[in-house]
């Protein structure tokens, strides 16, 4: 196989960076979260529709997100979706006001979520050019970018930075970094796209199929993301700085069953992949959740992290292989689906904590975990689409009872 050329390499790197910015930023809200609740002064059930907020705005951006790709080009959105990512972060916990709290989350939400569709577009651009699979590493750096925000967020924590000075830092930090990186990313092919882009919203065949899975498994990833720090909080009594890594450790997990992702769908197939990661969560979770020590909990999150890691990769990497759609489109159209789970996790799980508590509460992530698993093994024949034939993969979805290798 001949190695890619040094502007394909610079363009993969570009897509590791993005990916991991996305993750770090996802991180930064997520281990605030009790920091926003305390400067708020509001209970769990506040909290969760401001998260629903978030998710509005996510879904919202999905109507248009492949349009807008195919249009203006994914290093355009990229630069201008990444910067206002780090802007709404960086000035949320500035925001005394929870009206405007709720707003700033909305924008993220949309922006982040723009920012994730032209990522994920560019990494695909990049698979195929490359000729070997790479989506599952790409969305590695995201888990990378998640323990780093974790990790810097803990350190400033018990250096005794401010949450909101911490936040508008890394802000920032990432803002710039987002305009900085684009230049190495692949030339964008134009609007030829956009006439290609109706089918992609069409929640019906094998989109249906995949975003259906793609909003079961952002339930449990979703839910872990935002309410992993304050669970360790209240539950398990843990300091903040303690508390922050269990973001962290899922992050680790996730990274890890990522990068060993691309490799293990080529040989056993992505149905496999996902049924075993499914179960895994689930035991992960099940186990955690009837744990009353941190590093009992800390170790959980750690697997679910493994096991959830790579259903979104191999998702949008089969998404990305539809013909006749633009793989941002199909990648919105399945993303747009997906986010039904980020919308119906938090308000979810905050009423149930508000009901009851928290640790029943994210019981949720077992069911969920454990409905994916039964649908991979209900579409054995999903595997992850190879460089030559990303099409015929896709389409496999579609056949339950088949079997790729």
């Amino acid at each position: 196989m001949r190695s890619p050329s040094p502007s394909l390499r610079d363009a993969r790197r570009a897509s590791n960076v993005q990916f991991l910015l996305n993750g770090l930023l996802f991180a930064t809200w997520g281990v605030n979260v009790p920091a926003f609740k305390i400067q708020q002064g509001v209970g769990e059930l506040a909290v969760s529709l401001a998260m629903l907020a978030a998710g509005v705005g996510a879904f919202g951006a999905m109507s248009c997100a492949g349009r807008l790709v195919a249009r203006f080009g994914a290093r355009a959105i990229c630069a201008a979706s990444g910067a206002v990512t780090a802007t709404a972060i960086g000035v949320l916990l500035w925001l005394d006001a929870y009206a405007a709290g709720v707003c700033a989350l909305f924008v993220f939400g949309f922006a982040s979520s723009l920012f994730d569709v032209a990522v994920n577009a560019h990494a695909a651009e990049v698979e195929a050019a490359m000729a070997r699979p790479i989506m599952s590493s790409c969305h590695g750096f995201f888990s990378v970018g998640g323990l780093a925000g974790a990790a810097l967020a803990s350190v400033l924590a018990a250096a005794g930075v401010a949450a909101r000075v911490s936040m508008a830092m890394l802000g920032a930090a990432a803002a710039v970094v987002a305009i900085a990186v684009v230049p190495a990313m692949l030339a964008d092919r134009g609007a030829r796209d956009v006439d290609d882009a109706s089918p992609g919203y069409r929640p019906s065949g094998v989109i249906m199929l995949l975003g259906v899975m793609a909003a079961v498994g952002l339930v449990a990833e979703g839910a872990v993301y935002d309410w992993s720090a304050l669970y360790m909080r209240q539950a398990l009594a843990a300091p903040a700085a303690l508390a922050a890594l269990a973001y962290a450790a899922f992050s680790i997990g996730m990274a890890a069953g990522r990068f060993a992702g691309d490799r293990i769908r080529a040989r056993f197939g992505a149905a496999t992949l996902l049924v075993a990661g499914g179960l895994l969560a689930a035991s992960a979770m099940g186990a955690l959740l009837l744990a009353d020590e941190t590093v009992l909990a800390l170790a959980g999150f750690a697997l679910a992290g493994v096991g959830i890691s790579n259903v979104i990769p191999v998702l949008f990497a089969a998404a990305s292989g539809i013909r006749g759609v633009a793989p941002a489109q199909a990648i919105a159209g399945v993303a747009s689906l997906g986010y039904v789970g980020f919308l119906a996790g938090p308000p979810v799980i905050g009423a149930l904590a508000q009901a009851s508590s928290l640790r029943a509460a994210l019981s949720v992530v077992v069911v969920a975990a454990l409905t994916l698993a039964a649908l991979a093994w209900g579409t054995r024949g999903l595997a992850g689409p190879s460089s030559q034939d990303r099409q015929a993969a896709a389409s496999d979805a579609l056949r339950p009872g088949s079997h790729t290798p």
